[in-house]
């Protein structure tokens, strides 16, 4: 019950947040807060907008497969914030666009515009839906089960409460939210570490010290260019994903494009893109810090790398202090993750789909609309309740954005026009491609791709578009 008041008492905050910032709001408040954003508050709520549920419980279980190879990745993200902060924002700013997607339309045609829009529709309501699933899951399991709480009204409720807080100020409320969220995201996880060194028995530089000596700290793989945990597989990776899932992302976006100048967006991009180094290394510190008490405990490393952390924090191991911070900071994570993306997609449908940035009503209904289709996603999901179709379709949800990276490249580093009535296919053939190529490596290479899957992706699309083009 105290976790249900815990979470019931942080949602109060989030209210009355958005009370304070969106009275007298209207629909350029809720598409770009009229570009009054603080850029120190914008940076700081992306961290927590950034960490999904999902990562908060995944990213410390990595140790147990890939060790802390992960950071390579988060340092390639540092390259990819530069890329979107020096590349593709001084085009958005220029153009002065809400939706990122319209400069699909100035620039190719209109099918490439609807493409574009789509893909991103698509890719974002499932991805979203699937990572809130997870989440929801994870409370269900641990929290609401023991109240005998149904798994419907679990999920019906979290959207409910997202939909209350975001309906009037979109996305001026949430640069507020969204820093309280990172400040409760970026507590908890220390406050977590604080207690699994202390059930451990050792202070804060001993435990700095296992870590670092732990055969599970390892970070660079520059031995095996198979591996999919290779440094330049991984490095390069985390560029490409930065500029795709963040600079060709509505979502990730809308935010960063509400700042009051593009020096300060540029500003706001690079000091949360170096943010995002020791924020993982926190985490995946304490999964090394995890694995070494269940080794002291005499409790066998679970084979299913996310019941590390879920083992020790939701199942009471280390104490009811530690289950109540987890659980406000899982839905702290969840919460960042899918109220921006609730708001970029009712963003995206009004701008890019009815083309009505004016209307309040419309705005209004699609925001509704859009939260009910979530609850559907997710209790669908629910319904078949199968791990693989989970993760075959994040696999797909990953080829969405392919074709987003090949439309932006084509359009930035070229200057020949499309057959704009080709558009469509080429985007839908691209992905089709990369998993007959994915499909054929693992029966007949013995190779496996990794996020260099999304590298081939754009590039697919971007010949494709080469062929079909006219120069100018």
């Amino acid at each position: 019950m105290i976790i249900i008041l815990s979470i019931l008492v942080y949602f109060l905050c989030l209210l009355a947040l958005s009370w304070l910032t969106s009275r007298k709001a209207d629909n350029r408040d809720f598409f770009s807060a009229r570009h009054s954003s603080p850029w120190p508050m914008v940076a700081f709520g992306m961290i927590g907008a950034s960490i999904s549920g999902v990562t908060f419980v995944s990213v410390p279980g990595m140790v147990l497969s890939v060790q802390m190879t992960y950071l390579q990745m988060c340092m390639g993200y540092i390259l990819g914030y530069f890329a979107v902060a020096f590349v593709l924002m001084p085009v958005y700013y220029k153009l002065r666009l809400t939706s990122i997607y319209s400069y699909l339309q100035c620039r190719l045609g209109e099918r490439s515009y609807l493409s574009g829009t789509l893909f991103f529709l698509i890719g974002k309501m499932t991805g979203s839906a699937v990572k809130f699933y997870v989440v929801c899951m994870i409370l269900q399991r641990f929290v609401l089960d023991a109240c005998h709480v149904p798994f419907v009204l679990t999920v019906s409720t979290l959207v409910l409460l997202i939909w209350l807080y975001t309906r009037r100020g979109g996305i001026r409320t949430l640069v507020w939210t969204d820093s309280f969220q990172t400040l409760c995201i970026l507590a908890t996880l220390v406050l977590i570490i604080l207690s699994v060194t202390h059930t451990l028995g050792l202070t804060l530089p001993e435990a700095v010290s296992a870590v670092a000596h732990d055969s599970r700290s390892r970070i660079f793989v520059f031995d095996d260019w198979r591996s999919t945990q290779n440094f330049w597989k991984q490095f390069l990776s985390g560029v490409f994903i930065v500029v795709v899932m963040t600079g060709l992302d509505q979502d990730m976006m809308q935010k960063n494009l509400t700042c009051r100048t593009l020096r300060e967006a540029q500003k706001d991009l690079c000091s949360y893109g170096f943010a995002f180094l020791p924020t993982n290394l926190l985490l995946l510190a304490l999964g090394v810090l995890l694995a070494l008490l269940s080794q002291k405990l005499g409790m066998a490393l679970p084979t299913d790398t996310d019941e590390l952390v879920l083992n020790f924090t939701a199942g009471g191991r280390l104490g009811p202090l530690v289950t109540v911070l987890f659980s406000i900071g899982i839905v702290a994570a969840c919460f960042s993750s899918a109220d921006s993306a609730l708001t970029a997609l009712t963003t995206s449908v009004c701008l890019d789909l009815f083309r009505r940035p004016n209307a309040e009503r419309l705005r209004k209904t699609t925001h509704a609309v859009i939260a009910v289709i979530f609850v559907v996603f997710i209790l669908i999901f629910a319904r078949f309740n199968s791990t693989s179709l989970l993760q075959a379709v994040l696999m797909l949800v990953g080829y969405t954005y392919g074709p987003l990276l090949g439309l932006f490249a084509y359009g930035l580093l070229t200057r020949r026009a499309v057959r704009d009535k080709w558009v469509p296919v080429i985007c839908l053939a691209s992905p089709l491609l990369c998993l007959a190529a994915d499909l054929y490596a693992r029966q007949h290479l013995n190779y496996q791709f990794g996020y260099e899957l999304l590298m081939l992706n754009g590039a697919l699309t971007f010949g494709g578009l080469w062929l079909s083009g006219l120069r100018r």
